[in-house]
């Protein structure tokens, strides 16, 4: 995925230009619809799909960099609203229209796409023929809804350069072959993929990838040293130590925990893998399933769809700090490696893999969690990560309690409907009759989800259970500082 440095953004820029003969077949609505829902979102979903990684802190950097702008765009037809990445005025009342609105928002996505996803140029340019824009307007100028769009994404790009993420991949001084996101901290892990040294430290996987068979490396584990929104750094929330992780202090309370994931692999049914595959997918869980009861359900207009979205993507981007922060600081080993360790060439009785279903004569070297199991050419992977404290857990946590804060209630009609056989993991298999999951509060969707990960064979219960001391915390402040900003602080 190429990502646009911000020298490329701030390039030559070019006089607008007749409108293309596809400007003429525009059908959305500038004056009355939504152009999060009906324009961006429609063409940015099946990107999203493809170049989906899970809870990572890429994933979180680049939604940062695409949706967050909005709230920039829109806020100079707002009485008090002030931007997060930049200032760009407040244009006069007769100015604050819909129209307005949703051409500045277009225009910083079509600017943040092209930057994000220069690979994709042709469908952002569909996606501005569909609203009856000009693709071609790169003026910047403050003082119209597609110069203050694309002025907007463009300072945002500036306002997050040299923010610790390596996102240009110039970290150490390289200027050529750049490596966007890299590491430039040395982390080094204790175990190597084909030994465990240490029985309580991460080991990375290996996986086959068509005969070709690739060791994982530790993801951004810069991370934690990246500048977060609202607050001065991870440190300041305190997170318990996996102790029952420590091979060598707590080997009983170790083993405790390995049984414990054998025992959820052996149980596994068609709606456990079902949620297990669900909330390993942060786009579905936090786009279709978990924003269209609070956008499409609350009848959100634009305005009220950007700010959840501005909440949601600051929380979570703040979140994935503290989370690898934490995560490199224990370095914690996952279930895998523990289960691979503790049983070796005896027989225990757990999922057998793909369409297997449960055997009891597979070898704990054999073993093999449910969501590691991904078809090769999928984009999601197995966790590239320590295994404490979860991601997924975490940024379940943060939802169920930053959009209750938006809502106002915790109460919600969550559904997901699964068809037969629509597993990716296990094709044509699972489930085998339609499944339909349903939560009636965000409370209980975040619980389902952390149980998912421990179904799914990624994570033991303390690292489901330790977002709880910090996750919560982290989404309060992220709806207080976007709060902040509408009442024009």
């Amino acid at each position: 995925m190429a990502i646009a440095t911000a020298a490329a953004l701030t390039g030559s820029l070019t006089s607008a230009v007749a409108a293309s003969p596809e400007q003429t077949a525009a059908v959305f609505d500038l004056d009355h619809g939504n152009a999060v829902t009906q324009v961006v979102y429609p063409k940015f979903n099946t990107v999203s799909r493809m170049t989906n990684t899970g809870s990572s802190p890429v994933n979180r950097d680049e939604t940062v960099l695409l949706e967050v702008p909005w709230f920039d765009a829109i806020a100079p037809y707002h009485p008090t609203a002030v931007g997060v990445f930049s200032d760009l005025g407040r244009r006069p009342a007769a100015e604050h229209t819909t129209r307005n609105k949703n051409i500045a928002v277009i225009y910083s996505a079509f600017t943040s796409l092209n930057a994000l996803y220069p690979e994709y140029a042709s469908r952002w340019r569909e996606m501005m023929y569909a609203a009856g824009l000009d693709p071609d307007n790169t003026a910047e100028d403050p003082t119209t809804p597609s110069g203050i769009g694309i002025l907007a994404a463009k300072n945002a790009f500036a306002a997050r350069k040299d923010d610790g993420t390596n996102r240009e991949g110039t970290a150490g001084g390289r200027k050529y072959n750049r490596q966007p996101y890299a590491d430039y901290t040395g982390y080094r892990p204790v175990n190597s993929p084909q030994k465990l040294r240490d029985p309580s430290r991460w080991q990375p996987n290996t996986f086959d990838k068509g005969g070709v068979f690739t060791a994982q490396n530790f993801a951004t584990p810069q991370f934690g040293r990246v500048k977060p929104f609202t607050y001065d750094s991870p440190t300041q929330f305190k997170v318990a130590p996996p102790r029952e992780s420590n091979y060598y202090r707590n080997y009983t309370a170790y083993k405790n925990q390995a049984d414990q994931v054998l025992k959820a692999s052996a149980d596994l049914d068609d709606r456990k893998k079902v949620a297990a595959e669900l909330f390993n997918n942060n786009v579905e869980t936090f786009g279709p399933v978990g924003a269209v009861p609070v956008i499409v359900g609350g009848n959100l207009d634009l305005d009220g769809t950007v700010r959840f979205t501005t909440i949601r993507d600051i929380a979570f981007f703040d979140l994935s700090i503290a989370t690898w922060h934490f995560k490199r600081k224990y370095d914690s080993v996952r279930p895998f490696s523990a289960i691979h360790h503790l049983y070796g060439k005896e027989k225990v009785t757990a999922w057998g893999g793909p369409g297997a279903g449960t055997v009891d004569d597979i070898t704990g070297g054999e073993w093999r969690a449910y969501l590691d199991a991904w078809p090769v050419n999928h984009p999601i992977k197995a966790p590239d990560h320590p295994e404490y404290p979860s991601a997924e857990a975490a940024e379940c946590l943060a939802y169920a309690e930053l959009t209750p804060l938006f809502t106002g209630t915790d109460k919600a009609d969550i559904n997901y409907r699964a068809a037969k056989g629509s597993s990716l993991i296990e094709p044509g298999v699972t489930p085998a009759q339609d499944v339909t999951l349903h939560w009636n509060s965000w409370s209980e969707f975040a619980a389902e989800c952390g149980e998912s990960r421990l179904w799914g064979g990624e994570n033991f219960r303390s690292a489901i259970e330790a977002p709880s001391q910090y996750a919560p915390q982290i989404a309060a402040r992220a709806y207080e500082f976007v709060q902040n900003k509408v009442n024009g602080g």
